[in-house]
């Protein structure tokens, strides 16, 4: 079994060029992160379990969770198990009557259920010696790409892996510099004729 060391939630972050959401893991006792892309919905649901948003009917997790209660089974803790094919292996470990069971799970739904239940969450060292990052001291020019959603003091350490999203930097107003040379910069027709009729009046 690979050694596991302990990560927390650091936060989740957004690319506004691309809209992927990115859950960012600090490696406990470090200042080391697993950044993992991770769906919409997935990157929606652990905001409302950080944020302790209350909902009127469970959701997903929040069902899981409720079966796992009526029949006595227990979440030990979550894991980050393997990085194959640049995508991310979780696991779920749960005793049940005294037995562990691993439940083969997405690093985002492991996540998530240990956001709602307040358990540990654990990362393969050799995920973390393959794909953890160490901030440099000074990468500001990040903070104009990404939109934080719940941690935003520690906005600019992911810089190069977030430019990697793709996409081309939109303009002013969400609109690429091709569009907003089309909009703003050049006359329209309209425009034109209005000008040359002014012209031949002079």
């Amino acid at each position: 079994m690979s050694e596991m060391v302990e990560v927390v939630i650091d936060s989740i972050r957004v690319s506004l060029m691309s809209q992927q959401r990115v859950i960012i893991l600090r490696e406990v006792g470090t200042e080391r992160y697993l950044p993992i892309m991770v769906g919409i919905y997935e990157a929606e649901h652990l905001t409302l379990a950080l944020q302790d948003v209350e909902v009127s009917r469970p959701l997903t997790y929040e069902l899981f969770v409720n079966m796992l209660d009526t029949l006595g089974a227990e979440v030990v803790h979550v894991e980050v198990v393997a990085l194959r094919d640049e995508t991310y292996f979780g696991n779920i470990v749960v005793n049940l009557e005294g037995t562990l069971h691993n439940i083969d799970s997405r690093p985002s739904d492991a996540i998530n259920l240990a956001a709602r239940l307040d358990i540990p969450i654990f990362a393969a060292r050799e995920v973390m010696d393959e794909a953890g990052l160490i901030p440099e001291e000074d990468l500001s020019e990040a903070e104009g790409e990404l939109q934080d959603e719940v941690d935003s003091e520690r906005l600019s350490i992911f810089e190069d892996y977030i430019e990697n999203l793709g996409a081309e930097k939109p303009g002013p107003g969400g609109s690429t510099p091709d569009e907003d040379l089309a909009e703003g910069d050049q006359p329209d027709e309209e425009d034109q004729e209005t000008e040359d009729n002014e012209d031949d009046e002079d």
